[in-house]
C-alpha cells in the first residue's frame, strides 16, 4: 500500500496550497464534530418538548412551530437551508 503525500491528498499542486488545504479540513472536520453534538444536544431538546407536549394531552409535532424553524433556515441559508431544517427536524421527530 502505498502512502500518498500531501499533495496528492489534497488535489492541490503546490506544497504551499496543499498545506493551507489540510489545514482547513482538519477545522471542517472539528466544526463537524461540534455540529453533531449541537444536533445531539438539540434532539434531546426536543425529546423533552415533546414527551411534555405528549402528557398534557398535546400532539408530539406542532407543524406551525415546523414551519417557523424552516422558515428561519431558509432566511439565514436560502433554498438549501430548507432541506437542511427538514432533516433536522426529522432527526429531532424521532419516529412518528
Amino acid at each position: 500500500m502505498t502512502t500518498k503525500t500531501l499533495t496528492e491528498q489534497t488535489g492541490a499542486r503546490t506544497d504551499e496550497a496543499a498545506s493551507l488545504i489540510g489545514d482547513a479540513r482538519e477545522r471542517i472536520d472539528a466544526l463537524d464534530d461540534r455540529i453533531i453534538g449541537l444536533i445531539q444536544e438539540r434532539m434531546a431538546v426536543s425529546a423533552v418538548i415533546q414527551e411534555a407536549r405528549i402528557s398534557s394531552g398535546g400532539r408530539r409535532v406542532n407543524l406551525n412551530r415546523e414551519m417557523d424553524v424552516l422558515a428561519h433556515y431558509r432566511d439565514a441559508l436560502g433554498r438549501p437551508g430548507t432541506a437542511l431544517a427538514m432533516t433536522m427536524l426529522e432527526l429531532c421527530r424521532g419516529r412518528i
